[in-house]
């Protein structure tokens, strides 16, 4: 089958490394093309979260091309294959449907993951790198999440990376009814946190966008109050909790801004969590006295409680998962069983084609009927038998007994009465 799928994500790397992997939305075009001019390569696709960079592709060979280009991305610094998981054929096929479910995220069962696997899949399109076995390979992934959720419970009640970060200073730091808490972005990770924000009644809501009519119309629906990201070092000060997710490429909030922010706040604690990747919040803010810095990697406790209760579930979806895996193996090996016959049927359309293209450019050169169908007939015959015929000879000068044991089977001798009426095409 020729099929790859291989990454990082959140149980092979950390952060540190995966943001160093990240694609932003601009930079996957290129980098779609760039992997698909590799020798062999046929079909790809990028797939990059905050939890996993993957990369999904149809190629010739073991993949190690695959590997090494993605292993040594541009930003990445270092040689990642430590890091790397590389799945092939069925493993990879199970690998996307597990993925597309929610069963192999942070946390379990997500929905936003779908929604992820389905702009890949597009972008790739988009990008002309994808339209094969690699294609339908997406396509039943998409059905087998869907069945998934349809017939299980993998998908109710879920939670969230942004409701785990809600939990997170609900639970260990102040309540959002006492408190400030400052939004920095205006995607959907931030608009279910600030959905879990009004739900626990936080006290003062802001959000800071680069673009303001964005961070506008998420805090309209929200009751908060929005802000350009150019003026957010000025109100970082009234802030006790930040949530950041934004597809920056580098950090929003350096360590200054924050040391600088806590000195007007004369040190009461603030607490900052950054669900992005690449991270929006830098490192050594975490140095800081007052500050109290937590990143997707540090909200495991919340999310393995959510996993322990949806056992049941994943297992159910784990078994429609190994089905589809299954019947999609299945049906590729099959295709693949079928070339053979469509190669000979297209050898034998291509001389049809030629001989009656010659055969009508004789009659109308005033050719007399039959001597025209003895040409057509002629014609045809080299055609269809020249291909062969070199193989057969090339076969007996080699001592390829197997060749001329496969001829005997397509073609067995006449019987001793006569030749078989002609049969119409299958």
């Amino acid at each position: 089958m020729n099929l790859h799928a291989l990454g990082i994500n959140h149980q092979t790397a950390p952060v540190a490394l995966r943001e160093k992997v990240a694609f932003a939305a601009e930079a996957l075009a290129p980098a779609l093309r760039a992997v698909h001019a590799l020798p062999g390569v046929h079909e790809a696709v990028l797939l990059s979260t905050c939890n996993r960079t993957e990369l999904y592709a149809r190629a010739e060979g073991d993949g190690r091309a695959l590997a090494d280009w993605l292993a040594h991305h541009p930003d990445a610094g270092e040689d990642l294959h430590a890091y790397l998981y590389h799945h092939r054929d069925g493993d990879a096929v199970r690998h996307l449907f597990r993925v597309a479910t929610g069963l192999d995220s942070l946390v379990l069962g997500e929905p936003q993951i779908l929604g992820q696997v389905k702009q890949a899949w597009a972008a790739a399109r988009a990008a002309g790198t994808l339209g094969g076995p690699l294609d339908r390979l997406f396509q039943q992934a998409f059905a087998t999440a869907k069945r998934a959720r349809t017939d299980t419970r993998i998908g109710a009640n879920p939670v969230s990376v942004a409701s785990a970060a809600v939990r997170l200073a609900q639970d260990n730091f102040a309540r959002p009814s006492e408190s400030t808490v400052l939004l920095i972005g205006a995607g959907e990770t931030i608009e279910l946190a600030a959905r879990h924000l009004v739900e626990a009644r936080v006290r003062r809501l802001l959000v800071a966008n680069r673009t303001l009519a964005h961070a506008q119309a998420l805090a309209s629906r929200h009751g908060g109050y929005a802000l350009p990201l150019a003026d957010l070092e000025p109100h970082l000060a009234e802030a006790d909790i930040v949530i950041a997710a934004t597809a920056s490429p580098r950090p929003i909030l350096e360590r200054a801004h924050v040391e600088r922010a806590l000195h007007r706040r004369r040190h009461r604690p603030m607490l900052l969590i950054d669900l992005a990747v690449p991270r929006d919040i830098a490192p050594d803010v975490a140095e800081l006295r007052d500050a109290f810095l937590y990143t997707v990697d540090d909200l495991q406790q919340a999310i393995e409680e959510n996993r322990r209760s949806r056992r049941e579930a994943a297992e159910q979806a784990e078994a429609i998962v190994a089905l589809q895996t299954a019947r999609f193996v299945e049906q590729l090996t099959a295709a693949s069983r079928q070339q053979p016959l469509l190669r000979l049927r297209a050898h034998g359309e291509a001389a049809r084609a030629h001989a009656l293209a010659k055969a009508r450019a004789q009659l109308a050169a005033g050719l007399p009927p039959e001597q025209a169908l003895e040409l057509l007939a002629h014609t045809l015959t080299n055609r269809l038998l020249h291909a062969p015929t070199v193989a057969l000879r090339e076969a007996a000068l080699e001592d390829d007994a197997e060749l001329a044991r496969a001829v005997e089977r397509l073609f067995p001798p006449p019987a001793e009465a006569g030749e078989p009426p002609d049969r119409a095409d299958p």
